[in-house]
């Protein structure tokens, strides 16, 4: 007698959240030919299917070889009493500091995009006061040390009436980084702020808004043509010689066609350092916008940018080791006119086994006694990658920003970041643990990005979802009813 067997590959069993309540559920993870799906079930609202990726052998690399240990804050802030993803804080359980720490700094905006994750707008004209402000940087500091990435955002962070007190304090603390996430708008119609920007490097950069070469898309994603803005925004940049990151929000069917086109133009632009690319997630405000249709998973936009450029390949593009299942990188040398990436050289894993698990390297001594000659070595010999191993590991990060010695600058490093923030349809508990973005609150919290957006931002719903959990918790602790051996 035959078995009937089901029609996929049974790989793991994780927690997620429903959708619908975003109560936690039970998920597993199955392999159906190529593709990697979330099974969930919820006892109120039924069961869903969430695709995570379309690359079974990529999701497996992530899971099985870019593990890194994970590596903890200086101090946690909240307890464990609720379970993941409930009492973000961040609290004891939670698996990877804060590789990049956001400081939201105005609710304010000079643009209403129909996708805004943090619902800002023109509408809202509340300014963070200053002094939660300096909560806000101390608790970056509290948790990290010395901290190697913190982003001033918002709204329109550019709009805050004391932007320069606010990047000030932030520069007199132990902040290796800051980084300035802004539409550019500012940016484009006052040349002077650029250049100030400027007297702040090194240890400065602009995270720019920048969805599209075409005028169709940032209608769709930003209410506006934004066209002349980004390019009078970059012309200034490169003016004031301004590190600048660009930031393109992806929708399936809308932008990503363009993946390819963007990165070879920010090629060509003196002042970008890389183009970061994040899909949308289902949070805040998402006009026309369907999970089930519009969700680009990492490994989509991998091969995207393997299909659409010709200097990636998708050997090329691999799993960032802090928190593998949601971000990706690739990494060129740009040198003597030429555009080379570094995975041509040597093998990734072997870059992995050797670097440091951190968002960012700056100022490390031994390093820069012996990277410019290792660098340089590399690109000019045949030596295997096996040899030259050492000499680019700690190139291998969350954000690869260098400060590097004479004759190996920080532009000489090109970087293409895939960001995909879970939603409640994606949400993996085991990821979120690895989550190394995270927000920072007056309170001294710091939150993950993902359960920031979905849970804290507001509220209203988690303060249900406790109670329940809460209820549930005390009944459990309630007398016991012994039953005797044997008893019916």
């Amino acid at each position: 007698m035959s078995r009937k067997i089901r029609p996929y590959l049974f790989y793991d069993t994780t927690t997620s959240v429903c959708s619908t309540c975003l109560h936690p559920v039970e998920a597993k993870i199955i392999f159906k030919g190529s593709d990697v799906f979330m099974d969930k079930w919820c006892s109120a609202h039924g069961a869903e299917r969430v695709l995570v990726s379309d690359d079974v052998d990529y999701y497996r690399l992530c899971r099985e070889v870019f593990v890194k240990h994970p590596e903890m804050p200086q101090t946690f802030n909240t307890p464990m009493q609720y379970g993941c993803p409930y009492d973000c804080g961040l609290c004891p359980d939670h698996m990877q500091h804060s590789c990049l720490s956001i400081v939201e700094i105005t609710d304010n905006c000079n643009l209403n995009c129909p996708v805004c994750y943090a619902e800002s707008g023109t509408h809202r004209e509340l300014h963070k006061p200053f002094e939660d402000i300096l909560k806000m940087l101390d608790a970056v500091v509290a948790n990290e040390g010395e901290a190697d990435v913190m982003q001033l955002s918002g709204g329109e962070p550019t709009l805050h009436p004391r932007f320069w007190d606010i990047l000030d304090a932030a520069k007199a603390r132990p902040i290796k980084h800051v980084m300035v996430n802004t539409n550019g708008i500012v940016l484009a119609q006052d040349p002077a702020f650029a250049q100030r920007l400027a007297t702040y490097a090194p240890g400065i950069e602009v995270y720019l808004q920048f969805d599209s070469l075409r005028a169709a898309v940032h209608k769709v994603l930003r209410g506006a043509d934004l066209t002349r803005i980004r390019a009078q925004a970059l012309a200034n940049l490169n003016a004031a010689g301004v590190s600048t990151t660009l930031v393109v929000t992806l929708k399936k069917g809308l932008n990503d066609d363009e993946i390819g086109a963007i990165i070879d133009f920010a090629l060509t632009q003196p002042c970008v350092r890389g183009v970061t690319l994040q899909p949308i997630q289902d949070a805040g405000r998402v006009e026309q916008y369907d999970p089930r249709v519009h969700r680009l998973t990492v490994s989509e936009v991998r091969r995207k940018i393997a299909e659409q450029t010709s200097l990636f390949t998708l050997q090329d593009i691999v799993p960032v080791p802090c928190n593998p299942d949601t971000l990706a990188m690739a990494y060129a040398l740009k040198t003597a006119g030429q555009v080379v990436p570094l995975t041509r050289y040597l093998d990734p894993q072997t870059l992995v086994e050797g670097s440091s698990n951190t968002i960012v390297f700056e100022r490390d001594e031994t390093l820069k006694k012996s990277m410019k000659e290792h660098v340089f070595k590399l690109f000019s010999t045949n030596h295997s990658p096996e040899s030259q191993a050492n000499c680019l590991s700690e190139l291998m990060c969350c954000l690869p920003l260098i400060d590097a010695p004479a004759g190996l600058r920080y532009d000489n490093v090109f970087r293409v970041l895939i960001v995909q923030f879970m939603d409640a349809y994606s949400l993996d508990v085991r990821a979120l643990k690895k989550s190394c973005i995270h927000f920072a609150l007056p309170d001294g919290k710091m939150i993950p990005f993902e359960s920031y957006n979905l849970l804290y931002r507001g509220g209203e719903q988690l303060a249900e979802i406790r109670a329940s959990i809460a209820q549930q918790t005390a009944q459990r602790k309630g007398p016991r009813k012994v039953i005797p051996i044997g008893a019916q």
